[in-house]
């Protein structure tokens, strides 16, 4: 499972600080396997953070201790919400080999919309 984050930061030195105390936090959870703060070699503004999960479910547990509430998900509010930021892995690729993984998205996955667990309101 991997997250991005997309920032758009006018003061770097207090934004790297916030992503900083976010990494940690999130790094000291079970399943989180690592994070990388970038900045754009193309506009300074804009910065992603990227935190990879060993899966959904260690995703989903990372963000409940109450440190990570009060400090991460304050941050990633603060991202750029017009593209998704959650995303599961289809390849993984390292010098050996490419590994396929199988996906965990339900078959009615893009029926619900966010806020529709139990179905949708009206049938599409």
């Amino acid at each position: 499972m991997l997250l991005i984050a997309r920032f758009t930061v006018t003061e770097p030195a207090p934004f790297t600080i916030r992503a900083h105390r976010a990494l940690e936090l999130l790094l000291a959870q079970r399943g989180c396997l690592r994070g990388l703060l970038v900045r754009s070699t193309e506009s300074s503004e804009t910065w992603v953070l990227t935190v990879e999960f060993a899966s959904v479910s260690a995703y989903r547990k990372s963000m409940s201790p109450f440190e990570v509430r009060e400090h991460v998900i304050p941050f990633l509010a603060e991202a750029d919400v017009s593209e998704t930021a959650a995303y599961e892995v289809v390849l993984e690729a390292d010098p050996t080999a490419v590994r396929r993984h199988t996906s965990l998205l339900a078959a009615d996955a893009s029926t619900v919309r966010l806020g529709e667990a139990g179905g949708p309101a009206e049938p599409r």
